[in-house]
């Protein structure tokens, strides 16, 4: 947002907690930063309040703007399909208009009689740009490791990740490092990995890789629109696990499977998330060409489907501007 000119007057690593023990130590912070927000809208009195994903705050700050009169749009919308089904009732209540990035939502919103528009996903022009405009970067014997921008997801999936590389002796590894974690934090934990570098230009790195290992969320959907086979890695604290396997009714996690309603790529969660299973499932993405190119024909089917409706930044904006006026 400020590259494209906007003012960031607080930044989101001051609020990215993930699981629900984690929320929970951090509240008292929470808390304070929903106060700021408040009181920063009322400073600056938009003509509409554009709320781009981040449920658990947005939800709350748009619940306050509409008992204060402000139109209010969601771009992204929360995961209520996935849990927390009950927040349709304060999005129809407190929420103008819905925008959504996957085309299963829309119907999803139909279905509780909630208009929501699909105007496609915003990574497929701003990485077939990016593709276009880096097309000399050749594949090499590279495996990019991306195990989250979080220290405490990196914590939990980055050892096991570099486990497992040891079995691959005649392959290169990259960890893609997230902009706002210092290096020296990743410096801890590659120690002992000779051929294990740290790179921060993660989508270059995607453009020379032959396979990746992938911490669930975007990040897999980046990974299948730069065509780069992968396996889907997750794992968070076990008591976090315990409640949200009980809250979260879904057959996948990651969203390249959730969009095509099927295994399209390899899901290790949790207790399967181990080195042995990982370098079964890397050894198949990597030498096996039947799975590869199976995969590779189902990420065509998926860019596709994702680009359907055009620019969906260009869409969303449209929309919200029509708002306006």
């Amino acid at each position: 947002m400020s590259a494209a000119g906007g003012v960031v007057v607080r930044h989101i690593s001051d609020l990215a907690f993930m699981g629900f023990a984690e929320v929970l130590r951090n509240l008292p912070a929470i808390m304070r930063n929903i106060s700021f927000c408040k009181e920063d809208i009322e400073s600056f009195s938009p003509d509409v309040l554009v709320l781009i994903d981040y449920p658990g705050f947005n939800l709350r700050i748009a619940k306050w703007a509409r008992r204060q009169g402000f139109k209010v749009v969601y771009y992204i919308s929360p995961q209520i399909w996935a849990w927390k089904e009950s927040r349709i009732r304060q999005i129809k209540r407190d929420v103008d208009k819905m925008l959504v990035i996957f085309p299963f939502e829309e119907e999803y919103y139909h279905k509780w009689n909630f208009k929501a528009d699909y105007v496609g996903h915003p990574l497929v022009p701003v990485i077939e740009d990016y593709i276009h405009k880096n097309s000399f970067i050749e594949q090499r014997n590279t495996i990019a490791l991306l195990p989250g921008s979080r220290k405490q997801e990196i914590r939990a999936k980055l050892p096991v990740m570099l486990k497992a590389t040891v079995n691959f002796p005649e392959h290169t590894f990259y960890v893609a490092k997230a902009p706002t974690i210092e290096e020296k934090f990743y410096n801890s934990f590659l120690a002992g990995y000779g051929k294990v570098g740290l790179r921060s230009d993660t989508y270059s790195l995607l453009m020379e890789s032959q396979a990746a290992l992938v911490t669930s969320g975007t990040a897999t959907l980046e990974t299948a629109l730069f065509n780069v086979p992968e396996v889907v890695c997750y794992k968070t604290g076990n008591i976090s696990y315990a409640i949200g396997k009980r809250l979260v009714k879904l057959k996948f996690i990651c969203i390249v499977n959730l969009i095509m309603n099927r295994e399209v790529v390899k899901e290790l969660i949790q207790y399967d998330l181990t080195p042995e299973n990982i370098s079964i499932e890397l050894n198949k993405i990597i030498f096996d060409k039947e799975i590869r190119n199976r995969i590779l024909a189902d990420y065509g089917t998926l860019r596709n489907v994702l680009s359907h409706q055009g620019n969906a930044s260009e869409n969303a904006a449209k929309e919200i501007i029509q708002m306006i006026s």
